[in-house]
């Protein structure tokens, strides 16, 4: 069986990825991947702004992500943005110095069209069966929820509240004030009233956590009973008594000591307090006993449409 080798470029709003596969018809192998807080949206995110300084990240993390491409001999690149780029007033201009100086074309992703890529990934990882789910990624710049099951997705919507803007809007404190998070609790009420609409037509039984803070709370429920995930491993199982537990622990802390939890990691201190408090406001609406942890989100949703294109020479 023949394979091809490409890269996929994910430029979210906080963090970067790269990865890069060997593909077959079927199947796809990973050969490198790499994440790098570049925060696109930090300073300008609620601005509709990539501020100056975030264009600097970008571009050097893109050039550090263009040789290790070459250095595989990869011509096929698939970059995409998203929420930072798409609202920002300087977007367009910032992608097309990334194709001048870089030559890497990118893909400003739609809020619908991010979140198929988000519902794909989920269902190459196994997530999903016939019961209906709510699945969620939550980003820097955007929030995806998608309803569905491992045969279609019903519902689809992008929210433009996704971390960074929380943090930004809501976190001024350490450890965040009990009032910031009633203010934050009343804008999600309102940003998301579509949302809640849509779980009560569609009464879905499960949820479904995709990467990034999900990853990082399934690590730490993981620490917290000395157990470590399994490699290979793409979907976990988060109780959602074990959640609660953790929930509480994050809005008790400062910065500095949720760094010292046995699973965090840098680059998700910041945003993990406004994040979890997301999926605490959703949790209200969904009764569930486990919260479902797809390691798989929107870069393997590029690489499912990937697996189903014809090969060329």
């Amino acid at each position: 069986m023949s394979t091809r080798k490409a890269a996929v470029i994910d430029m979210g709003t906080n963090t970067f990825h790269l990865l890069l596969v060997e593909i077959d018809s079927v199947n796809f192998h990973t050969i490198y991947k790499e994440k790098i807080p570049v925060k696109l949206g930090k300073g300008g995110i609620n601005q509709n702004h990539i501020a100056d300084d975030a264009k600097k990240r970008a571009l050097h993390t893109l050039t550090h992500f263009k040789n290790l491409i070459e250095g595989e001999r990869i011509t096929k690149i698939f970059a995409f943005a998203t929420s930072a780029v798409r609202n920002a007033e300087n977007g367009q201009a910032f992608v097309q110095e990334v194709k001048e100086t870089l030559g890497i074309e990118i893909r400003v992703l739609s809020g619908e069209q991010e979140a198929q890529m988000i519902y794909e990934g989920i269902r190459l990882s196994g997530s999903l069966h016939d019961q209906t789910e709510l699945m969620m990624d939550i980003g820097g710049g955007s929030v995806e929820f998608i309803i569905g099951n491992r045969k279609e997705a019903f519902w689809k919507q992008s929210f433009e509240i996704g971390g960074q803007r929380l943090l930004e809007l809501f976190h001024y404190h350490d450890p965040i004030l009990p009032e910031e998070i009633e203010r934050l609790e009343a804008y999600l009420e309102e940003k998301l009233h579509p949302l809640i609409q849509a779980i009560a037509t569609y009464r879905p039984a499960g949820l479904v956590g995709a990467s990034g803070t999900f990853d990082t709370l399934t690590d730490i429920y993981f620490e917290s009973m000395l157990q470590c995930k399994l490699t290979g491993r793409h979907v976990f199982e988060l109780p959602v008594e074990e959640y609660e537990a953790i929930h509480q622990m994050l809005l008790s802390k400062n910065r500095q000591e949720r760094l010292l939890i046995p699973g965090m990691i840098a680059m998700r201190v910041d945003m993990i307090v406004v994040a979890s408090s997301l999926i605490e406001f959703i949790l209200r609406y969904i009764e569930v006993d486990f919260i479902t942890c797809s390691h798989y989100a929107l870069k393997e949703g590029a690489i499912s449409s990937l697996l189903t294109q014809p090969q060329t020479a």
